[in-house]
């Protein structure tokens, strides 16, 4: 099941998720702010995936993210 990683407090995950929900698509909600264990999920993904690579030392949040069934990610909600 295709995983969006972000926060309930950002816009642009707020937006993403109501993308897919008009799109009908299933997906779980990692929310990083909801608990240690999921916030846990994204610092993982920042501090060690390729995809953080141009976000790491910035300001940039990098979420929202999606983890698509086969393990891929993408920052983009148009590639899922």
């Amino acid at each position: 099941m295709l995983k969006v990683v972000g926060s309930h407090l950002c816009p642009d995950t707020l937006g993403a998720i109501e993308q897919l929900k008009k799109e009908g698509k299933e997906f779980e909600f990692i929310d990083i702010l909801n608990s240690h264990e999921e916030l846990k999920v994204y610092l993982a993904l920042r501090d060690a995936d390729p995809l953080y690579e141009e976000i790491r030392g910035t300001e940039r949040m990098g979420i929202p993210c999606f983890i698509k069934d086969d393990g891929a990610k993408t920052l983009d909600v148009a590639e899922v």
